[in-house]
């Protein structure tokens, strides 16, 4: 796992309920997601908190080079930081096991992060839930539900922060060869 990405994981977790976000995209929140650019580099993270035992806090974040880190922190667990683990992921049709993590620490709550393949997003997409264990103790079960439009507006907030354009304007989560007003004449029709 390269030192870069752990330092953005624990830079995105520290980030998990600062309010100010760069310019070129505008928080927002998709089927009981948040979506937020990344204040240290070029690229965003989708999150939630999940009404369990200590408030489990789930971040996957993508960076414009199309990396990916995956981050989830638990006030009652007792990961330290830069505390080595191996842990299995399973989503709803790929498995992990015993994948690399490392430990992390931010805002009263301890936790992982890791990093996967390029594919991971699209996988993450697709899934129901993400049930994570260590060897046969369970560590976590998360609902997943929403998470395939929140990775599509998590890729357009990417490219909102790669192109400079300014918020995600409507649109930017459909298809990009959807012009603004497919009615209007020639080069009316904007993109």
């Amino acid at each position: 796992m390269r030192v870069g990405m752990i330092a953005r994981g624990i830079a995105l977790a520290a980030m998990l309920g600062a309010s100010g976000a760069p310019a070129a995209y505008k928080s927002r929140t998709v089927e009981g997601w948040t979506v937020a650019a990344s204040k240290d580099a070029p690229g965003c993270f989708v999150s939630r908190t999940y009404d369990h035992p200590g408030d489990t806090t789930l971040l996957l974040g993508l960076d414009a080079d199309g990396s990916n880190h995956l981050s989830i922190l638990n006030a009652n667990w007792s990961i330290k930081p830069d505390e080595r683990l191996k842990l299995d992921f399973r989503l709803s049709g790929s498995a992990y096991p015993k994948h690399f993590a490392i430990g992390l620490a931010s805002d009263g709550k301890q936790g992982f992060v890791t990093s996967f393949g390029p594919d991971f997003p699209a996988l993450f997409a697709k899934s129901r839930t993400l049930q994570i264990t260590r060897g046969v103790t369970p560590v976590e079960r998360l609902d997943l539900t929403g998470g395939d439009t929140a990775v599509t507006e998590l890729r357009g907030c990417v490219k909102a922060q790669a192109d400079g354009s300014g918020s995600a304007k409507a649109g930017t989560s459909r298809r990009d060869s959807i012009p603004l007003d497919p009615f209007a004449r020639g080069d009316k029709r904007g993109k």
